[in-house]
């Protein structure tokens, strides 16, 4: 079936996420009269520009749903778990961004450029990982293809638009000298939290354990150690990572550079472009990850560090999803 055939849903359509999927799907010219767009009671009725047109918020009634072919749902995990299981049974297929699903055993977590085999064993529900999560295997998949990545370090750097649109502004007030905390116990302006979401009783948390889980998961690797510290900055969008990787094998640089430069959504940015480095600034509204100060350890030939970045509502959220379901038509997955 082809993709401008489709009824896509848009569920969380005036959330960030759902704004960035409108937007792609507005680059790819796609239909107005076969999106649908849902949010929140308090939303509907709402009219989002389109393309010169406007969608008109709906309510998330059957008689809706029953029109949708595919849902992108970016909402909570209360409300994922209530509107999932009813497009399914409507004979529709849903790839969801949030939390909800990831860990079902029977729910495939997908990376396309992973592990997008996976898709051909969906029951109706595709999950999207943690945005932090996606950089990361992306990453460790390609050294995946020359050698054995065992043991993985990585601190995150994680922009305020993850925790949701109340916390941008929450940070544009603060740079304006506000002292309200509403979205964060503490002011972010001007801040670091060596901390995202809730701490566990073993001292890492939910976020951290997210993203051990879904690596695994989506690598298809109970083994790999993957050691995550997740903090917050005061940067309204792009996640960034640095990362330490243990190899099994010592690989030359030159062929290191060429393993990254070769696989589908990574980039490299070096002293060599206009950018010496990858930075949030530069990786807001871009569709790739950005990899740079690519460098070995200096006693361990082994052992690889760099540094990336992306935008996290983008390649780390809806553009996943978009990439999901052109997977999932070019499987010949969706009747």
């Amino acid at each position: 079936m082809k993709l401008d055939k489709l009824n896509i849903g848009i569920i969380g359509a005036t959330g960030a996420v759902g704004a960035q999927a409108l937007k792609l799907l507005s680059k790819r010219k796609y239909p107005i009269q076969k999106i649908f767009a849902f949010a929140s009671k308090k939303s509907v009725g709402k009219k989002i520009n389109y393309l010169g047109d406007f969608l008109t918020v709906l309510e998330t009634i059957d008689d809706n749903l029953k029109k949708i072919d595919v849902a992108l749902i970016s909402v909570s995990t209360e409300v994922s778990k209530q509107l999932a299981p009813r497009i399914v049974d409507f004979g529709g297929i849903v790839i969801d961004d949030g939390s909800a699903y990831r860990m079902e055993k029977y729910v495939p977590l997908v990376v396309p450029e992973v592990n997008e085999k996976s898709l051909d064993f969906h029951k109706g529900i595709v999950s999207i990982p943690n945005c932090t999560t996606t950089p990361l295997v992306m990453t460790i998949d390609a050294f995946n293809k020359i050698t054995n990545v065992s043991k993985v370090i990585v601190s995150t750097y994680q922009a305020v638009s993850g925790t949701g649109q109340a916390a941008v502004k929450e940070l544009e007030n603060q740079q304006l000298g506000s002292k309200i905390n509403e979205v964060y116990d503490y002011n972010i302006a001007n801040n670091v939290f060596p901390h995202v979401d809730d701490f566990m009783e073993d001292g890492f948390t939910k976020e951290e354990h997210k993203m051990i889980n879904e690596s695994k998961k989506i690598l298809d690797d109970q083994m790999i150690e993957i050691v995550p510290t997740c903090v917050r900055v005061p940067v309204k969008i792009g996640h960034s990572e640095s990362i330490t990787m243990q190899l099994e094998d010592n690989i030359p640089m030159n062929k290191i550079i060429k393993t990254l430069e070769e696989y589908e959504g990574i980039k490299i940015l070096d002293k060599s472009t206009d950018f010496p480095y990858p930075m949030p600034l530069y990786t807001e509204g871009k569709n790739d990850v950005f990899i740079g100060r690519i460098r070995k350890s200096l006693k361990n030939p082994n052992e690889i560090n760099l540094w990336l970045s992306c935008d996290n509502l983008i390649k780390g959220a809806a553009l996943n999803a978009l990439q999901i379901l052109d997977s999932m038509i070019k499987r010949d997955l969706i009747k």
